[in-house]
Order: structure tokens, then sequence, then C-alpha cells
């Protein structure tokens, strides 16, 4: 029996592994600190109970459980919380949950709870079990084969009639990562989650991942205006649940799988969403949200690392972002921040500089002087003395 325990705390994740281990010490326990730990485990490991909080750094626990239902129909799910609100555990039944545990968690519930959702799994359906197995593995040999026809190369002896009479018109939409994100297995997983969700929502069709930063879908609607409703609602909820900048590009109808290698070379040199706008989940909304949490904090200590992690980025691709949209390095504009409200404080007379020094995050009054003087070529004393002289 294997079992995914996904927890922030490491507290509550070795707590539960422990509790479980003692009752059922045959058991393999498999441990993850956000989703995105959650996610490399599931794709490498046959999971068939999840113990998930639901407040995780990224995509939270029910959004995780949500999109982890198509993929892995057969895994038993489990939401722990430390709120008893009664909207937190009405969600997660309706996403499937077999139980919600309330921390603390009591041992002895957690112990039953484990045997009878192990029981469960073990008398499930044999028959059900090669039947999934089957279908994922017809999608793996689907998804190389229309991988190799969308990148024009040759397939072989490989029959593509059923694929084509039963999508004799359909659309291509296209959702790019930017390079610079290096690891990108979470950011596919959603996308290809979301994707695959309004596609089945709005006509039919599948998802495929087309390279590292790309995934391709097709999808064939029964009203072509379908499409433009499907596009927008991919942006918005990529914007909601990727924190890193995408582009999303659609066909518009075709009539002939021929067409395919053209349309995604077509689709990859001009990555942009519906409409020509900027998709909402670009990395433009990252660093607004950077900026007015700087703003608003600029007295705290703000490094890089910290802030990067308010926006969920990694602190190098957040750096090489900042600077790229604000035409500042990260440093410099923290710097440049914190002395335009020195200048504002130090008009105002009744201030020592050890207090304003304090109100924008120096607790050293001489660092405080250097820094301003590097950036102003004045002390904080003389700048205070040329505003008086100008009054």
């Amino acid at each position: 029996m294997n079992i995914l325990i996904a927890d922030d705390e490491s507290v509550i994740r070795e707590g539960v592994k422990r509790t479980i281990k003692k009752a059922f010490p045959d058991y393999e326990i498999h441990l993850a600190a956000s989703a995105e730990d959650a996610v490399q485990l599931m794709d490498s490991q046959p999971i068939d109970i999840v113990l998930t909080d639901i407040l995780m750094p990224g995509i939270n626990g029910l959004e995780f459980m949500k999109m982890s239902r198509r993929k892995y129909p057969h895994a038993k799910w489990v939401v722990i919380s430390a709120h008893s609100e009664f909207s937190y555990a009405q969600e997660a039944v309706r996403l499937g949950a077999r139980d919600y545990l309330l921390k603390p968690i009591g041992k002895q519930r957690l112990v039953e709870l484990m045997g009878q959702l192990a029981d469960e799994a073990r008398h499930d359906s044999e028959i059900t079990r090669e039947g999934e197995l089957l279908k994922t593995s017809l999608k793996y040999l689907r998804e190389a084969m229309f991988q190799r026809l969308a990148s024009g190369l040759d397939i072989g002896n490989l029959d593509i009639g059923p694929l084509i009479d039963r999508y004799p018109q359909f659309h291509l939409i296209m959702v790019h990562i930017e390079e610079a994100v290096k690891n990108v297995q979470l950011e596919h997983f959603i996308i290809e989650n979301v994707l695959s969700e309004l596609i089945d929502l709005h006509g039919q069709g599948f998802v495929v991942s087309f390279d590292r930063q790309s995934l391709l879908g097709l999808a064939q609607f029964q009203d072509e205006r379908m499409e433009e409703e499907l596009l927008q609602e991919l942006q918005k909820h990529l914007g909601h649940y990727l924190k890193v900048p995408f582009h999303i590009a659609s066909s518009g109808v075709i009539r002939s799988f021929d067409r395919i290698p053209a349309e995604v070379r077509r689709l990859r040199q001009a990555p942009v969403s519906a409409g020509g706008d900027k998709p909402e989940g670009s990395g433009d909304k990252s660093i607004e949200v950077a900026l007015q949490y700087l703003k608003a904090h600029y007295n705290e200590e703000l490094s890089l690392e910290k802030v990067a992690s308010v926006v969920f980025l990694n602190p190098i691709y957040f750096s090489q972002l900042f600077k790229q949209k604000t035409g500042h390095g990260y440093k410099e504009y923290v710097i440049s921040l914190r002395i335009e409200q020195a200048k504002e404080l130090l008009q105002q007379s009744g201030l020592r500089l050890a207090e304003i020094a304090e109100r924008i995050g120096y607790a050293d009054v001489r660092h405080f002087t250097q820094v301003f003087r590097r950036k102003m070529n004045v002390t904080p004393t003389e700048y205070r003395q040329q505003f008086l002289a100008e009054r």
C-alpha cells in the first residue's frame, strides 16, 4: 500500500507518517511539502491513498485534489485542515474526499481510516485496474504519435484513420511556458488538467505534452463560438493557478490533419492569447503583486528570497523577471523606494535620523547615512538643511 502525505508542516508530515508506520509497518509512506513535490511523487509512484493539507504553498490541497482526479482516478483522498469551517469540508466531499481530518489529528481515528481505505483499495476490481492501465497505455501511445505528427516527423505504420474519422474538423490550442522557467512539472500538470477539463466541458478532444515548454490541445466544438469561451476561461483559470509567464495561442478551424505541422509552427512562433492581450497569468501580474508588497512593507526585512516566495517564483527567475519588467535590479529598486520615503520624512524636522532610519527599514543609522549619501550625493542631514533653506 502506497500512501502520500502532502503537508507543508514537517511536524505534521512526520507525525502522521510515524502513526501510520507503527500500525502498518509494511506500508510505503511518501512525503511532500508542496503540491509540486506531490505531483512529482504521484507521477513516479503508484499512490493508493493521499492525505493532503488544505493550505499549502502554490496551489492548495483542494485545488490539487480537483486537478488530480482525472489523472489518478483510483487514489483515495483524505483532506487535513486546521480549520473546522463547514465550507471546507463540504467542498472536500464534493471533490470526492473520503474523509476530513482536523488538526491535531487523532491517532486512533487516523489508524482506523487508513485501515478502512486500504481494504477498499485492495478490493478495487482488478478488471477496472487493468482497464485503466490499458487506457493509460493508449493515451501515451496517442500522445507519442500525435507529438510526432505535430512536429512533422514520420509516424511509420501507425494508422491515424480512426483519429481523422473522429475529428473531421478541429481546433488546436497551445499553451507555452516562457523559456526562463526551469522546473515546469507542476505547471505541465496544471495546464494539462485545466485544458482537458475545459475541452470536455465545451466539446471533445485531448491534450498532449508537445515539448518541455508547451502543451497542445486538439478540440472539437459543437458550436464554433465555444472556442472563444474556452480561451477566455483557460486564460482566467491559468492566470489564477500559474505563477509563471505563459502564452495561449489558438488555430481556428482546421479540416485536414495534413495542416497540423504548419499550424503548430505558426502557433509556436506567435504565442499570444486570444485578442492579442497579455494573459492574466503573465509575469506582469507577479511583478505587480511584488511591487505592491514592497510599497506596503518597505520598512521590513525584504530579501529577494522572501519577496520571490510571496509571488511563488524561483528567486533567480524572479530577479531576472523583476529587472526585465521594471528596468531596475531588485536591490537597487528597494534602496530607491526607501530613499524616497526617507526624503519625505527628512522634510519633517521633528524626526531624528535614528527614527527615520528605523521607519524605512535600517536598524543602523550609520548604514542608512552611507546608503543615502551614495544615492543622493549628500548626507541625510545635509539634505534636510537644503530643504529647509529652500522653503
